[in-house]
């Protein structure tokens, strides 16, 4: 080959572009160099050449539980309409004040020091982030027992480490998150999930070989409801008893709408039970991966040998950048007013589900974090699928269960998406509710059929030795039934269903339909029947109309 000078001048380019191509032909084995000779090209085959794929390694395999671990792939596309759980807005994310605070720790006299930092982390942070949990959520820590990590996923990761032993019990709220499950899952541990209520936990039902117990007391993920004081109290004593550990996961209780929220686990703790973890991931951005951890002292040396034997330690310019965003108070002030614009979505979202999908969603009571549950009588994965084709990202209960799913519903971020798009994605989002909630599940035998609000529920027995579809009418108004059988029978029912509807605040037209479509309208306890047919099974269809778009 020529050299680089020359072929330089014949192309009429920069050497520097010629010696870079050849850098890029030699490291990729098109070119060889000898030293005092030159450059020349390659005598392998090309099918010979070093390839730039990594070996197929067929015969080296990773342990047995990441073969069978189900993690789930994150999907990073973007949607029109973005419900996604847990994501704050970054628009909204003080840019040019953090750029500043960030050059000032790498200026040349700030890194002329080149060494590494102590694994707990930046002490001006610990320092300050000791101050601003005492102040924001009571947490009972001083600088020295704070450790900085990589967000709460590195938190629960190191604690993980230190804790469980291969076949250690860990329970963990049902439904709950799922990253915090598999990780104990990959650590070799027994995941056991315990059942969440309207207080949270249900510490009963914990596990007696429990060592260690995860919760989100604050803002149950995802129901978002708190765990009563009450439960709180009773989950101490039986760490107590037992001997265990529990994990807080404090996530997103920075953002309050309401009432001043509990007093942490870690506060009310006497025994050295609770290890608090917190992050940043809610409260400024994801992608800084900040969080921290506060161990009971008996914990702490081990704590901080996990993290530096798995990273040495966080990013120091960050650490030292965050400690100035909260020791000018930055950080507060950010809070409060992203506290008031996630309010005005939180409510939005609320009021809009309250008047446009009574009949198919119910509410989860929840006054803070990012994200609020809806509940459903009926499984609603298809009606996620068919809210991504329309443009609307949402996610189902379902995905939050360790085991088979005893409630359904969606779970719904409103942290992503601008106030003024949120009409329009919940609407989008409705279009396929009414066809998922359309039909239920089928019965044998003698049915019980549950009409009203659950407040008003009456019970209607409808003897029927066919099969039955089982509607339970949690919470629904019905504006309309319809019913498709063989004629003999279908007087029967519609009578009643008539004697509980029509009498009732539940004013609507009720058709009725013969196994060959004649129709048969009844207007309130007057029947005309007029269907005929051969004998078949009855079949009860619920509809409602859409929500207004």
């Amino acid at each position: 080959m020529p050299p680089t000078r020359e072929l330089a001048q014949r192309l009429e380019v920069s050497r520097n572009t010629v010696a870079v191509a050849y850098e890029r032909l030699t490291a990729e084995g098109f070119l060889v160099t000898r030293v005092g000779a030159g450059t020349y090209v390659s005598a392998e085959p090309l099918g010979r050449l070093r390839s730039r794929a990594a070996p197929a390694g067929s015969d080296v395999l990773p342990r047995a539980v990441w073969r069978t671990l189900a993690v789930p792939t994150l999907n990073g596309s973007t949607v029109e309409y973005d419900f996604a759980v847990g994501v704050p807005d970054g628009r909204f994310f003080p840019i040019e004040t953090w750029r500043r605070l960030v050059a000032r720790e790498l200026r040349a006299s700030a890194v002329r020091s080149a060494r590494y930092g102590d694994p707990r982390g930046d002490a001006d942070l610990r320092a300050a982030i000791a101050r601003h949990i005492g102040v924001s959520r009571s947490v009972r820590a001083g600088a020295d027992d704070v450790l900085v990590t990589h967000g709460a996923q590195q938190a629960l990761d190191l604690i993980g480490r230190v804790l469980i032993q291969p076949g250690n019990t860990v329970a963990v709220e049902e439904p709950g998150y799922w990253p915090a499950r598999l990780l104990f899952q990959s650590l070799g541990a027994r995941v056991v999930g315990v059942p969440v209520d309207a207080e949270g936990i249900d510490v009963s039902a914990i596990p007696a070989a429990a060592r260690l117990v995860y919760v989100t007391p604050s803002h149950q993920f995802p129901m978002g409801t708190p765990l009563s004081l009450a439960r709180r109290a009773a989950l101490l004593a039986w760490a107590e008893r037992r001997d265990a550990v529990v994990i807080e996961d404090d996530y997103d209780s920075e953002f309050r709408f309401e009432d001043r929220p509990l007093e942490p686990l870690q506060s009310l703790d006497r025994g050295g039970r609770v290890v608090y973890v917190g992050s940043f991931s809610k409260t400024l951005l994801p992608m800084l991966r900040l969080g921290f951890l506060v161990a009971p002292a008996s914990l702490q040396p081990a704590l901080a040998n996990a993290k530096l034997l798995s990273d040495w330690h966080s990013d120091l310019p960050t650490q030292a950048a965050l400690a100035r965003f909260i020791d000018e108070g930055l950080l507060a002030r950010h809070v409060r007013k992203a506290s008031r614009l996630y309010a005005e979505r939180h409510a939005l979202i609320v009021t809009t589900l309250k008047r446009d999908f009574t009949p198919w969603l119910r509410l989860v009571p929840s006054a803070a974090g990012l994200h609020l549950c809806a509940l459903s009588t009926v499984e609603l994965g298809p009606v996620v699928a068919a809210a991504r084709s329309a443009g609307v990202a949402v996610q189902a209960l379902r995905d939050y269960h360790l085991g088979k799913p005893e409630r359904h519903g969606l779970v719904i971020g409103y942290g992503a998406i601008p106030t003024e798009r949120i009409g329009e994605g919940c609407a989008a989002c409705g279009l396929s509710l009414p066809v998922a909630n359309g039909r239920a599940e089928a019965a044998d035998g003698l049915t019980e059929l549950h009409i009203g609000r659950a407040a008003d529920r009456q019970l209607v027995e409808v003897g029927l030795q066919d099969q039955l579809l089982r509607l339970v009418g949690a919470e629904l108004s019905f504006d309309h039934v319809d019913l498709v059988g063989h004629a003999p029978r279908v007087r029967q029912v519609a009578a009643a269903l008539l004697e509980g509807l029509v009498e009732r605040e539940h004013r609507g037209t009720h058709r009725l339909a013969g196994c060959r479509g004649v129709a048969a309208q009844a207007v309130g306890q007057h029947v005309e029947q007029q269907a005929t047919g051969e004998e078949r099974e009855l079949e009860l269809l619920l509809s409602h109309p859409r929500p207004p778009i």
